[in-house]
């Protein structure tokens, strides 16, 4: 299962995964997190935001399956 997993760089918003799959990409969910936590946090840039994201999938064992949006805006916020 791990070597089926893409890299961290490809990210997206799935119901179970945010980063699983740059062919399975749900943009849209994607690119409002980003803007929520652009807007909460004017001063980090898009690339310390993704950087945050993939540390708050990290500290979830890998996955981020079962967490709301929210949650993950709200832990994502705690590292920015």
């Amino acid at each position: 299962e791990n070597s089926l997993r893409k890299p961290l760089a490809s990210l997206s918003i799935h119901s179970c995964d945010i980063f699983e799959s740059p062919y399975a990409l749900n943009l849209s969910s994607f690119s409002k997190l980003i803007k929520r936590l652009q807007a909460r946090h004017p001063e980090a840039n898009r690339d310390k935001i993704v950087e945050a994201l993939q540390q708050v999938r990290v500290n979830s064992k890998g996955m981020l399956c079962g967490l709301s949006i929210s949650t993950i805006e709200e832990r994502t916020s705690v590292i920015l």
